[in-house]
């Protein structure tokens, strides 16, 4: 289960993400606040990482260089996620069908290549860890995700 110090991390940020969502404009959003609170959740990410996966130093030494490599493409595919976000609240009172369909289409994309990503680093968490670890931080980053998803859920009102 995620933690609650990340699940009110991340509760905060989707709190703020529909206001976020209405005004895209750079002035509304500071790039040091955004900034900081991105790398507030990644610490706070590898943390519960970390206390989950009860590594072995030798284990941690080769780990954490591919864990930090996945993230970095998980962060871009979280930024195409948020834009996804922004363009349907900015559609949200007039959506059109071709609106609507670019949306799913681009939300379909992004999920395919999120499964895409996490079958490509298989191999690569393979080579530096036992197999049940490997098991063991899918695990992790799916309980994260379905948290996210979530909160987001319950944020996203239904298309109209």
């Amino acid at each position: 289960m995620v933690p609650k110090m990340m699940l009110a991390t991340l509760t905060a940020v989707l709190a703020a993400a529909p206001a976020l969502a209405q005004d895209t404009s750079t002035a509304a959003r500071p790039a040091s606040t955004m900034d900081q609170l991105r790398e507030k959740i990644r610490a706070d990410k590898k943390l519960i990482v970390a206390e989950a996966m009860g590594l072995t130093q030798s284990e941690a030494t080769a780990f954490w260089p591919v864990y930090d490599a996945y993230q970095q493409e998980l962060a871009s595919l979280a930024a195409r996620t948020v834009k996804v976000i922004e363009d349907y609240a900015a559609s949200y009172q007039a959506m059109t069908p071709e609106t609507a369909r670019r949306l799913l289409d681009a939300s379909l994309a992004i999920e395919q290549d999120r499964v895409r990503l996490m079958q490509s680093y298989v191999p690569r968490f393979r080579g530096v860890l036992p197999e049940a670890k490997v098991a063991r931080y899918y695990q992790i980053e799916n309980k994260i995700r379905a948290a996210v998803n979530y909160e987001l859920a319950a944020a996203i009102p239904l298309v109209k």
